[in-house]
């Protein structure tokens, strides 16, 4: 093979395989929705400790769906070359939040039909989604579950706390209680009636109530 036989290679013909304005045309659109999925994704966020790390590779994990279907779609023999590279990929990172796992998909599809030349549907369906999330993931309802750490003197005290805070909640279920010499501790579940907080602080005032402590969570148990 001669140099310039090198120059006349299939590689320099798939240059043009995809245009310069289809290439610019993809990339600003796959940054625009990829910037619209990070502030839902910023709107409806609910859990603990808030990633800007997740939100930005949001937007860059639409990017490069684009880049890479972009090249799959050009040539044949590179989308049999890209399923093997990909193969090899694993991913360690844990996903906290359910929710973020749509996210990630979503971006992800966003990048693949964008690619495929479907912008409408990559446009229109990302604004119904987003709205979907933002009617549903973030409702604030009083009716979350909440966690009620009680610590008790004895078994009387246990009784008069319980009684009070099945009055106070409209579901109440206790989930751990542990006993030890000279106190008691119930871990319990309750959905309250309205957004108040304040039988907290009487229940910590009942006679032998050690502490009381409020916790909202997610449902979730672990074990």
């Amino acid at each position: 093979m001669t140099f310039q036989d090198i120059f006349k290679s299939s590689f320099l013909e798939n240059i043009s395989s995809v245009t310069i304005f289809d290439m610019v045309l993809a990339f600003a659109l796959a940054f625009g929705i990829g910037l619209f999925i990070f502030l839902i994704y910023k709107k409806t966020f609910s859990g603990v400790m808030y990633s800007s790390s997740f939100g930005v590779t949001l937007v860059a994990l639409t990017m490069i769906s684009t880049f890479v279907i972009l090249a799959v779609t050009s040539n044949v023999v590179l989308s049999l070359g890209m399923v093997g590279a990909l193969s090899i990929v694993r991913f360690r990172s844990a996903i906290k939040e359910p929710l973020d796992i749509a996210f990630l998909f979503w971006s992800i599809a966003v990048g693949i039909v964008l690619a495929a030349g479907m912008i409408p549907l990559a446009v229109f369906g990302s604004v119904i989604i987003g709205i979907v999330l933002l009617v549903f993931a973030n409702r604030k309802s009083h009716l979350n579950p909440y966690i009620v750490v009680i610590r008790c003197e004895n078994h009387d005290s246990e009784i008069r706390a319980m009684e009070f805070l099945q009055k106070q909640a409209g579901r109440c279920v206790v989930k751990s209680k542990t006993a030890q010499n000279g106190f008691v501790e119930l871990n319990a579940e309750i959905c309250m009636k309205e957004d108040n907080t304040d039988f907290i602080n009487i229940l910590s005032e009942m006679n032998g109530v050690n502490s009381a402590v409020l916790v909202s969570y997610n449902g979730d148990y672990m074990g």
